[in-house]
């Protein structure tokens, strides 16, 4: 199984991005989808989540500001992020499960850093 994420960089607060999380080794469209963000000394957290069945979750200091789509002919996992704050500044990881008490997958994280 690989989840392969892309998309971070340097942008400027107010600014935008979007991240990429391609998979391979899952029946993709079987699995929930999530991103998650950490920094440093803190604990892993949830920005948003995709289900199977399109049903989306996110954190509440990203929603009307972050989308997270899926495009299952890609094995594809997107996450739109739009007015950037510098608390958004974090290493993104994707993440695959097909339920709640079955294997977690994650991808290698994609840096995300927003300037003031």
């Amino acid at each position: 199984v690989q989840l392969q994420a892309s998309g971070g960089g340097l942008v400027q607060a107010g600014g935008s991005l979007r991240l990429s999380c391609a998979a391979s080794g899952i029946v993709f469209s079987s699995h929930e989808m999530g991103w998650y963000r950490q920094t440093p000394g803190k604990l892993r957290e949830l920005v948003a989540a995709i289900t199977s069945g399109v049903v989306t979750k996110y954190a509440d200091s990203v929603k009307g500001r972050f989308t997270i789509s899926r495009d299952n002919t890609k094995n594809t996992v997107y996450l739109q992020m739009d007015s950037l704050k510098p608390e958004d500044t974090a290493v993104y990881y994707c993440k695959a499960q097909r339920h709640l008490f079955s294997r977690a997958y994650w991808g290698q994280g994609t840096l995300v850093t927003v300037s003031s």
